[in-house]
């Protein structure tokens, strides 16, 4: 998902986003302090470019139902915080803004930029997701054994 092509909208807390937080393996990246989310150096030059044509504060990192795989990473530029939103520090003039709701979901994903020929996009390696769809948009968690 490309920076410059953020989709404004946002969703609500689903039934099925509830259950994939509840079936997260213990010891996964869950940590409301910082949720250990990282954005490589061509990345933080890429989202502060965008920042800074956009105007806006912030950049919200999110997932929503969506996409053949169950989740889709959203990016969403945020002038103001929700009471839900934590604020990760990502960079020294970068942070992002995270939902409570969604943060065990991309907690310790690390946002990097990809070039494959004459594309250039932002790539998610989220460590919670089981499998990702063929066009790297989504994503599923695993479900709880037993």
């Amino acid at each position: 998902m490309s920076v410059s092509k953020f989709d404004p909208s946002k969703d609500s807390v689903s039934s099925a986003k509830q259950a994939a937080v509840t079936n997260l393996p213990n010891g996964s990246a869950s940590d409301e302090a910082n949720g250990n989310i990282s954005v490589t150096s061509a990345a933080q030059v890429h989202i502060s470019e965008q920042l800074k044509n956009s105007g806006a504060a912030q950049v919200r990192l999110g997932v929503k139902e969506s996409g053949c795989n169950g989740f889709m990473y959203t990016l969403d530029f945020v002038d103001s915080l929700d009471a839900q939103d934590l604020t990760i520090a990502v960079a020294p003039n970068l942070e992002l803004v995270v939902s409570k709701d969604d943060i065990a979901l991309v907690g310790g994903t690390e946002i990097d930029l990809v070039t494959e020929g004459l594309n250039t996009a932002l790539r998610f390696k989220n460590p919670n997701a089981e499998s990702h769809c063929g066009c790297g948009e989504s994503f599923s968690i695993a479900a709880a054994e037993g």
